[in-house]
């Protein structure tokens, strides 16, 4: 059988999504594991007044790509940015890009979408099925086209506890929510949206959903495949372990907790966090392009991209990586010390929101007005509860995912196939992967120079006094309201210190006894 570098020789290839986590992973693993191949075509939207091709530039020039550049300083040869946005028909691309698809490319990657996990339904739907459906139509006016591989989540079906590799039909037709979204004005879809998305938490997993079943409607004799990864996570292996650039789920998470402005959230210790690294997920989506291209299932197959399964991580572990990491790596200039804890107690989870995160953060923006500089860390704090609470579904509940296609998948490549697009999840050893999570935030996402750590460490050992210090002093602030207050407490105090000095006094007393006996 053609191996996947081989196979990928001399094609031309469009890849939507490049900006993104996944999709410069995904850019940079066909480059330096692919060199062959013809060009790349990537579709990109201006931005802020950047055009196209200066955005692909800061993806390439990026510390991802370094060490391709180094073994190959011609690749960025082989990239070609085209200005387009897939919220616009033919996704926005001009009459000579369109042709030049048509002319040459064989294989296409869907990656772009909205990741927000509380953007408004319109701008989801529009972004995840609606962009969805512009490619499919771009795609079938591609007459070299082998294979659409669309980068869907394994959450898409978050409504079930155990998750096939099927397409599930949605309650509602795509059809029908994309006309709903175009008539509707946005206070009534914005009421109407928890009702139509029920029991999905958000309008991510539930256009996600409707989106693969868009594509099994409409792909026609496209030959395509799912991919749904879980939580994705930092590099595992490729191109350096630990590598992450965004502040997405786990990442943002992480964050806080080294900066420790996150100390409490809820979520159960006992259940699997099913983080995926980004580098896992890349593999088996270059893997999936280059089994349905040579296979041409009569049906979609879909790759479920996970860990809980074969090599679960639970998110109790979770916590207690991120102290230890954190407190051997600190993040520069951390405010307390990274205590996280997650909850299943809401009781529990209100209290110490108030008392552990906004008191604090009240105290010390106080002293920042006092000493002249800008109060931040309530605002932070707000800022923080807003993205935590979407997250919290997820570090609450647990599925089962099948990988029956994904494990199949593996078995039909060659050996150096099998090494150089590992997706091999239970090769995972967590406590590195965690360590090198934890030091991928603060180098690769925060920017902060490892060479800092030594003064980061005496910055973490100083809170370490002042939160033992604090410690103190409220427990002789309690114990002396206690002690002023609460006559119970008085009583008991006085109780137990009569019975200590009476055992004290019989236990002097024996002990002159046996003295004198002796």
């Amino acid at each position: 059988m053609t191996s996947i570098p081989d196979f990928f020789n001399g094609r031309s290839l469009f890849i939507t999504g490049v900006t993104g986590f996944m999709g410069k992973v995904l850019l940079e693993k066909l480059l330096r594991s692919c060199p062959e191949i013809r060009m790349i075509y990537v579709l990109i939207r201006p931005k802020r007044g950047v055009d196209a091709q200066v955005r692909l530039e800061k993806v390439l020039d990026s510390k991802l790509f370094l060490s391709l550049s180094e073994t190959n300083p011609d690749f960025k040869s082989r990239v070609f940015a085209m200005e387009g946005d897939i919220l616009d028909e033919n996704l926005g691309l001009s009459d000579d890009n369109i042709e030049m698809l048509r002319k040459e490319v064989s294989i296409v990657f869907h990656s772009a979408a909205t990741v927000r996990f509380d953007e408004p339904l319109r701008l989801a739907v529009r972004m995840n099925v609606i962009g969805l459906r512009h490619m499919i139509r771009v795609c079938h006016k591609l007459n070299k086209l082998e294979c659409l591989v669309h980068i869907s989540t394994a959450y898409a079906n978050c409504d079930r506890e155990d998750i096939s590799e099927a397409v599930y039909e949605p309650p509602m037709s795509p059809e029908k929510l994309i006309e709903a979204t175009e008539w509707m004005d946005d206070e009534v879809l914005d009421t109407l949206t928890p009702y139509l998305i029920h029991p999905r938490p958000n309008t991510y997993t539930y256009t996600k959903a409707m989106a693969e079943y868009l594509l099994v409607q409409e792909c026609g004799d496209i030959p395509c495949a799912i991919v749904r990864p879980s939580i994705v996570g930092p590099s595992w292996k490729e191109p350096m372990p630990g590598w992450v650039d965004n502040f997405n789920g786990p990442s943002g998470l992480l964050a806080a907790i080294g900066k420790g402005i996150l100390r409490v959230m809820m979520g159960d210790v006992n259940a699997v966090a099913d983080l995926i690294p980004v580098d896992i997920c890349v593999n088996l989506i270059i893997t999936a392009a280059w089994s349905t291209a040579i296979d041409r299932p009569s049906t979609i197959p879909v790759y479920n991209c996970t860990t809980g399964q074969t090599n679960p991580l639970t998110w109790g572990t979770l916590e207690t990586a991120s102290y230890e990491f954190y407190m051997k790596h600190p993040l520069n200039n951390p405010i307390r010390i990274p205590d996280p804890k997650f909850t299943n107690s809401r009781i529990y989870k209100f209290f110490h929101v108030y008392l552990d995160h906004y008191l604090p953060a009240y105290f010390l923006d106080l002293m920042a007005k006092i000493s002249g500089q800008k109060p931040q860390l309530l605002r932070m704090q707000s800022k923080l509860w807003r993205s935590i609470l979407t997250l919290e579904y997820f570090t609450s509940h647990q599925w089962n995912f099948s990988c029956d296609n994904t494990n199949e998948l593996s078995t039909h490549l060659v050996q150096s196939d099998r090494e150089d697009f590992d997706f091999d999840v239970s090769k995972i050893y967590w406590p590195t992967y965690l360590e090198n999570y934890c030091l991928g935030v603060k180098q690769y996402a925060l920017r902060e120079d490892l060479a800092g750590v030594p003064k980061a460490r005496k910055q973490m050992n100083r809170l370490v006094q002042l939160s033992r210090l604090f410690k103190v002093f409220m427990f002789i602030v309690t114990w002396k309201v206690l002690m002023t207050r609460v006559k119970v407490m008085r009583d008991l105090w006085q109780f137990l210190l009569t019975s200590v000095l009476g055992l004290a006094k019989r236990f002097q007393g024996l002990s002159q006894k046996l003295s004198i006996s002796n």
